[in-house]
């Protein structure tokens, strides 16, 4: 069941890059974007990836921390970090659990064969761990100015 504004997002945590283990609750008083990507290392991920990269200095200064989620492991993580030169978080949801949170699990056609995937999608959590804003079913161009545009606006609140 699909996580609704205003609703405060349940707290979880999972192994992120690092060696580190992200848990929702250690981040309030900071605003959270949590953004899920299918693959590691494909274009489409490696371009969103990068265009959070790009804009890391923006979202700290509108108090807003990046964390990206899939279901790769934690060592497909790491080098997808490593080589994109990435600044913020990933985080290793094998088990789904965080994905299954937000509702982004979605059947998906490649190729004429349908099979069960990530949804590309981005959520906003305020610094009291509430949503604030959810894009699902992103087109990568453009994105992060939108998420980036909604952060500023929701600090300067």
């Amino acid at each position: 069941m699909p996580l609704d504004i205003g609703q405060t997002v349940p707290d979880f945590s999972a192994p992120a890059t690092g060696d580190t283990t992200l848990t929702l609750s250690e981040l309030r008083g900071q605003q959270v974007v949590v953004y899920f990507y299918p693959k590691a290392s494909t274009p489409g991920c490696t371009t969103e990836g990068g265009d959070f990269r790009d804009r890391k200095a923006d979202f700290d200064a509108a108090n807003t921390v990046i964390v990206g989620v899939s279901r790769d492991g934690i060592r497909a993580q790491e080098n997808f970090k490593a080589k994109q030169d990435f600044n913020f978080t990933l985080v290793s949801d094998k088990d789904e659990t965080v994905c299954k949170l937000f509702d982004v699990i979605k059947l998906k056609k490649l190729y004429g064969k349908e099979h069960l995937g990530i949804e590309r999608s981005t959520f906003l959590i305020d610094t009291e761990g509430k949503l604030a804003q959810a894009w699902r079913g992103v087109k990568v161009p453009g994105h992060v100015d939108e998420v980036l545009a909604a952060a500023q606006a929701l600090n300067a609140s």
